[in-house]
């Protein structure tokens, strides 16, 4: 593969919510081949009361994605602006995006998750391809230690805003199956891409999953990290938001997982003064790269990121 053949370039992506979107906006400007393996322990909004009437995984997370990589026509987009839209009303039906409602039509027809999937990205000509974390629904249970002593909590919308440090984190059920074809796409990725997102809820479940884990480890492909922008001060008790703090824990949970980069904005820089120090111990490169949105300092901007992913691969795709 040469340096300026990046179409060529086999992704998986891993994670869930907002930050997973902004990173498949920004590999669809650089590769056709892109594989998005997606959470399923949503428990929140639209999609946890989809779970409780339907049993099915909770379609919020995989509608940003496919909406994400939506074609790049006025056909995609305006399909992913439906598929995005949210009924307003004082009925039942408010709150719910019509994404939700067709995937869970979808599913409640077929059994196979990833047949509704994939009908929904032909419609809306998706790049790539996007897949559930497990055919399962999941939940996540962890345990935190807070001032007022440990705390086990249930769910993800309740595990990703708690503070305090984590002690123990698990699915429920325990180490469920993950889908071949995402095995696979591991096996075959020249890059493999985890974060932004909720630390706990979003990224770390992806290593909760044996078979998956082990894929990652023993796969080939160069690991990619891209770090929060919305971070507390290292050192505040209790926070469990620090940098540093979650790529230990990451580390503690993959299990001998490396990585190669890690992508930060510089201001993560000012509050984790030994980032980079500590991460070249791991033998990690650090990037460093202006990454948010114009006024707004919690979302990436996708744009940006196309610059850092474009400047990975003239460095990894050489020859």
């Amino acid at each position: 593969m040469s340096s300026s053949n990046f179409e060529d370039l086999k992704v998986v992506a891993l994670g869930g919510g907002h930050g997973l979107a902004a990173t498949l906006q920004s590999l669809r400007e650089i590769t056709e081949h892109i594989t998005a393996v997606v959470t399923v322990a949503d428990n929140g909004g639209s999609s946890g009361r989809l779970r409780e009437e339907f049993p099915i995984i909770p379609p919020g997370d995989l509608r940003m994605a496919l909406a994400a990589l939506c074609g790049g026509d006025e056909w995609g987009r305006s399909w992913a602006q439906i598929l995005q839209y949210r009924f307003t009303s004082d009925g039942p039906l408010d709150g719910h995006a019509l994404g939700n409602l067709l995937l869970a039509a979808l599913w409640d027809r077929d059994e196979d998750p990833v047949l509704g999937l994939d009908r929904v990205g032909d419609l809306l000509k998706v790049v790539g391809r996007v897949l559930p974390m497990s055919n399962q629904p999941l939940d996540i249970e962890a345990i935190f230690e807070t001032p007022g002593g440990d705390r086990v909590v249930r769910g993800q919308v309740e595990v990703a805003t708690t503070e305090g440090k984590l002690l123990s984190l698990k699915l429920l059920p325990e180490n469920p199956e993950p889908r071949q074809e995402t095995l696979k796409a591991i096996a075959e990725a020249d890059w493999v891409i985890m974060g932004p997102g909720s630390w706990f809820s979003s990224v770390l479940p992806h290593l909760l999953m044996g078979k998956q884990r082990e894929a990652l480890t023993s796969s080939k492909a160069k690991k990619i990290l891209i770090l929060n922008l919305d971070t507390k001060e290292e050192g505040t008790e209790y926070a469990g938001h620090s940098p540093r703090e979650h790529i230990e824990i990451l580390l503690k949970f993959g299990q001998g997982l490396t990585f190669d980069y890690a992508i930060a904005d510089p201001a993560l820089l000012e509050t984790a003064t030994d980032l980079e120090k500590y991460l070249s111990t791991l033998g990690c490169e650090l990037i460093v790269r202006d990454l948010s949105l114009d006024g707004d300092n919690a979302h990436h901007d996708s744009e940006k990121l196309v610059s850092v992913f474009a400047h990975i691969a003239q460095k990894t795709l050489v020859g």
